[in-house]
């Protein structure tokens, strides 16, 4: 049996195929780029049905392929925290709103939850324009009456291909308005979107799967009888690829975005562990949590820099990174180039570097850029680790800016120094993850990505001597 794992990302989708051990047939890999619609007022949308032909294409090319003949399961890895308003056709009205979108602000005046630190520990979110308590109102105001009904875009793009597509828990809970232990939609939580009855996603039951439409099956016969899983969070699936799955682990992903996040077992009844006030947590599953911090810059810092200060390529590039120092090297960052993510507020545009001078280079800058974001995931990582009463745990390195740059990996390794640091090789994490989970896997995801890592960064004799403990 065969598993296709989807992943919704925010800059691509991708379709990969996966053998019985969870990896990556031999050219089973499509790829669509896609585009995200960013503005200096802090827009960040995506076009839902430009995207939704882009997912087309890349199952499109796997069937010509011949990747899909074998294909049993469907799992999906979707971006967290996105939403689109429908109309009573199932129709978009405007563009989706992604995770780096900061235009929605509370009406003026309109009081928030009656107990912020109740509301964070049942919901794991906060008031914010991240979540959905903010984003509805906001987006319903935009759109006028025409809307009757929100989705995310996984929810938007299969309800498409498939029969109507129920919302998983994991990623109800990042739209903010889901509580926790219950498991359901978090009535307070409901009430600050102002949502009524039927606007909201149903909620998938345990195990749920779904089916191709008629139309689609005879596009791609070989799904045809083919089971699709609830998505999971992005964030989540991450963690699962990277076999980060539990306290002792944590995971560190770059993709277009990053995180730091811990994964632990919570079952349905089980009470939640206290929630520190600076961090999230959303739900894996009915029987896992995550917790963590998440950051608007990753990936997307190396491809402003190489747009707008011309970068050498590849090996050139690399070389000119080798000579910068990992410790000290490069100018001061705030990479708040697109915003806080919660709970902060700085909006878009509130990126800075400090110490230029007329010998700074562009790679100097680039390295200043990947030190800021990496000095910036220490700092939350003690936090994680104070919530949790632990140890330092170990942390995995994930992701494509991971795998594509060994420089931002060595500052990493300083930077979370003295933990132990890996680096899980294969950049599908997400879709990795999300397989594992669909095939009822997740305790064997260490094993499967003690598989692709590729060894201890760091030990403690190759740190600068000030660095050590």
């Amino acid at each position: 049996m065969t598993t296709l794992a989807l992943e919704l990302g925010t800059s691509s989708v991708r379709g990969l195929v996966l053998d019985e051990a969870v990896r990556l047939l031999p050219g089973a890999l499509a790829r669509r780029q896609v585009s995200l619609a960013v503005g200096a007022d802090g827009a960040g949308t995506l076009d839902a049905q430009g995207y939704l032909a882009c997912l087309g294409q890349c199952l499109d090319e796997l069937a010509a392929g011949g990747h899909l003949d074998d294909v049993e399961l469907v799992a999906t890895s979707a971006q967290w925290h996105s939403v689109v308003a429908l109309d009573a056709g199932d129709t978009p009205i405007g563009p989706v709103l992604t995770w780096l979108d900061t235009r929605p602000a509370p009406a003026p005046g309109q009081p928030g939850p009656a107990d912020p630190e109740a509301f964070h520990q049942r919901t794991g979110t906060w008031w914010h324009r991240c979540y959905w308590s903010v984003r509805l109102p906001w987006l319903r105001a935009r759109v006028g009456g025409h809307a009757t009904r929100f989705a995310g875009l996984a929810e938007y793009a299969l309800g498409v291909l498939l029969d109507p597509v129920p919302m998983s828990v994991s990623q109800a809970s990042g739209t903010g308005l889901l509580d926790l232990g219950t498991m359901d939609w978090d009535p307070e939580a409901c009430a600050l979107a102002d949502t009524g009855p039927g606007e909201l996603p149903e909620l998938a039951p345990v195990g749920w799967h779904g089916r191709l439409r008629a139309e689609y099956a005879r596009r791609w016969p070989p799904l045809a009888r083919a089971r699709w899983t609830a998505p999971i969070g992005d964030g989540a699936a991450s963690n699962i690829g990277s076999g980060c799955v539990d306290p002792g682990r944590a995971a560190v992903t770059v993709g277009t975005s990053a995180a730091v996040r811990v994964m632990r077992e919570v079952g349905p009844g089980e009470p939640l562990p206290r929630l520190a006030p600076s961090l999230w947590r959303y739900r894996v599953d009915q029987r896992h949590v995550v917790t963590g911090k998440a950051y608007s810059a990753g990936g997307n810092l190396f491809a402003w820099a190489n747009r707008e200060l011309r970068l050498p390529d590849g090996a050139e590039l690399n070389a000119a990174l080798a000579r910068v120092p990992v410790v000290g090297g490069g100018p001061a960052a705030n990479v708040c180039f697109g915003g806080d993510r919660p709970p902060g507020l700085a909006p878009a545009g509130s990126g800075a570097l400090a110490g230029l001078g007329f010998g700074t280079t562009a790679v100097e800058i680039l390295a200043g850029l990947m030190r800021g974001l990496s000095e910036l995931v220490a700092v939350d990582l003690a936090a994680l680790e104070s919530e949790l009463g632990s140890q330092p745990v170990e942390v995995v390195l994930g992701g494509g800016a991971m795998a594509a740059s060994e420089w931002w990996r060595r500052a990493f390794a300083v930077a979370l120094a003295p933990r132990s640091v890996w680096h899980q090789r294969n950049p599908e994490i997400g879709a990795t993850g999300a397989a594992l989970v669909a095939l009822g896997r997740i305790g064997d995801a260490a094993v499967v990505a003690d598989l692709d890592r590729t060894g201890e960064l760091t030990t403690p004799s190759q740190l600068p001597r000030h660095r050590r403990r």
